[in-house]
């Protein structure tokens, strides 16, 4: 015989949170991240810096945002 047991969906995600549940998720996933000892990093000489090359998607994906766009 087939064991027919049925559990709750879990609860969706809030995806409009607070900042106090931000912190609380993000303090629930430090055991998971790893930080390296130290990060060192050179200055890069301006003659080596040529601009940037953004995919016209990219772009246009920004375009549409009001915070980037408008």
């Amino acid at each position: 015989m087939t064991n027919l047991e049925l559990h709750a969906a879990p609860a969706p995600a809030d995806l409009d949170g607070d900042l106090a549940s931000l912190r609380g998720d993000c303090a629930r996933m430090v055991p998971h991240w790893a930080a390296p000892e130290k990060i060192t990093s050179r200055p890069v000489s301006p003659s080596l810096i040529h601009g940037v090359n953004v995919p016209a998607r990219s772009a246009r994906l920004l375009e549409a945002m009001p915070d980037y766009g408008n």
